[in-house]
């Protein structure tokens, strides 16, 4: 990730309703929450809404899919892992154990969310 995209992610969760959407939308995994529904559960107007998810959509923090009539949107891991690893890229100075302290934060989260698969 370069910075330019950087910024744009961390400007898309800085505001608080874009911010509540994407976490809602890590907690449902892949099976993901149609747009209403995400507006419905936050108590923002449809196309507010839409607007938000756009900017998350840009940003590369979440991903849509098209069921019947309706979108249906989730968060977007791989994006997500891209802006953590931009994030901490260099906390450790060549020095592993001073990342320690946010590796123990993470690591429980690991076993939920592993890395894909890279190909052989």
């Amino acid at each position: 990730m370069d910075l330019s995209a950087a910024v744009e992610a961390m400007n898309a969760l800085g505001q608080e309703t874009r911010l509540r959407a994407f976490r809602l939308l890590v907690e449902a995994g892949e099976e993901g929450v149609s747009a209403g529904e995400i507006a419905r559960r936050l108590e923002v107007p449809h196309n507010t809404m839409s607007t938000h998810l756009a900017q998350l959509t840009r940003a590369g923090l979440i991903r849509s899919r098209r069921e019947s009539r309706s979108i249906i949107y989730m968060a977007d891991l791989a994006g997500t892992r891209a802006l953590l690893a931009f994030l901490v890229q260099d906390c450790c100075h060549g020095q592993p154990e001073a990342c320690a302290p946010l590796l123990d934060a993470v690591l429980p989260l690991a076993a939920c969310c592993p890395a894909p698969q890279r190909p052989a």
